[in-house]
């Protein structure tokens, strides 16, 4: 019935009504507005003939008038409102179009006397304007209101997408510093292993380069990317950190957002005691289908300023991916993050 097309201009929509539509209920309104001489006892097929064509006329002319008096096809502010300028207007046309209609006929038959019911048919006219007016106005404004709501769903999505790209852009801060200043010590005491640091420090930065605008990668490459963030922090806590895997190897295909794990394990640095004498044990984990980083407690005794920001970021990830938010448990031994396996992802 109704229905949006390009334009000549570019790729705005326009709304249209189906010729077929407004033909058709032309041709209804001409038949019924006769009806009442159809109810006569002694009436000519002509006359029946004349004052259908009258109705049928001016409802087309109230049709298309009225289409193309929308804003979308002028200049005229656009409105919800039933009752304005454009509805005036419409009447009033459609009052003078009625006395032409009228006095054409009078003209072409002139043994009617229609001019003596000139009246009746400017009610009919006016009852007829109304109709087809109201009919186009609720039809324009449920096609407003859905072009709004398509606009909302874009304006959502691309807002959520925007959000999304920000949350990646929010992985690792402040890593490179750690690492540079790592790398300016070991180069100070002449650390041998200090070009193998170099390269590992390359390859974790050539892992990020590759897989930031990824939305999500295999477990195996986040590994591989989580094993040279681990070599870097050997270098920097020695055997004051331990990181123990036993994943399953129904997860090895599954996916992952990238740098997720390497968050994690930057989470449980930052907020405890990582120290040869106190080593931190992180163990990664299947557990049903999920997976499990855990380590166990030992809190600095000065905390790091921290506003949640890494847990959130993770959660917020799954949510935009998958709509499953992480499992964050913390006993006062052990601190747990539970990650949903995803093992099919279908981009969106």
């Amino acid at each position: 019935m109704i229905f949006a097309e390009n334009n000549h201009t570019g790729n705005k929509k326009v709304f249209r009504v189906s010729a077929g539509i407004i033909w058709f209920s032309s041709l209804f309104m001409g038949i019924l507005a006769s009806i009442p001489k159809i109810l006569q006892l002694h009436i000519q097929g002509s006359e029946l003939l004349v004052d259908s064509s009258i109705a049928f006329l001016f409802s087309l002319f109230v049709w298309y008038y009225n289409i193309y008096s929308l804003p979308k096809f002028s200049n005229q502010y656009n409105t919800t409102r039933f009752f304005n300028r454009r509805l005036i207007k419409s009447l009033l046309l459609g009052i003078a179009l009625m006395l032409v209609l009228v006095s054409a006929h009078q003209l072409l038959f002139s043994g009617y006397l229609f001019q003596s019911m000139i009246l009746m048919y400017q009610f009919r006219g006016i009852l007829m304007n109304l109709t087809i007016y109201m009919f186009l106005h609720l039809l324009y404004q449920s096609y407003q209101a859905r072009l709004m709501g398509i606009d909302l769903e874009r304006i959502k999505a691309d807002n959520i997408g925007a959000q999304y790209e920000l949350l990646k852009q929010q992985v690792n801060p402040h890593f490179l510093f750690n690492s540079l200043n790592t790398l300016k010590s070991m180069v100070e005491i002449g650390d041998e292993h200090a070009a193998d640091f170099i390269v590992k420090l390359s390859d974790f930065y050539r892992y990020t380069l590759e897989n930031r605008k990824m939305n999500i990668i295999s477990l195996s490459e986040e590994l591989d990317i989580l094993n040279a963030y681990l070599f870097l922090l050997k270098a920097r806590f020695e055997d004051g950190i331990l990181l123990n895997f036993k994943i399953s190897s129904k997860h090895t295909s599954s996916n992952i957002p990238p740098f997720t794990l390497q968050l994690l394990v930057e989470n449980c640095i930052k907020h405890n005691v990582v120290s040869l004498e106190q080593p931190l044990n992180i163990n990664l984990y299947s557990d049903g289908d999920t997976l499990v980083i855990e380590n166990q407690l030992q809190l600095k005794k000065v905390p790091e300023s921290s506003i949640g920001m890494g847990l959130e970021n993770i959660n917020q990830r799954y949510m935009h991916l998958i709509g499953k938010k992480i499992e964050i448990i913390a006993d006062g031994r052990h601190f747990k993050v539970k990650l949903p396996v995803i093992y099919e992802y279908t981009d969106h």
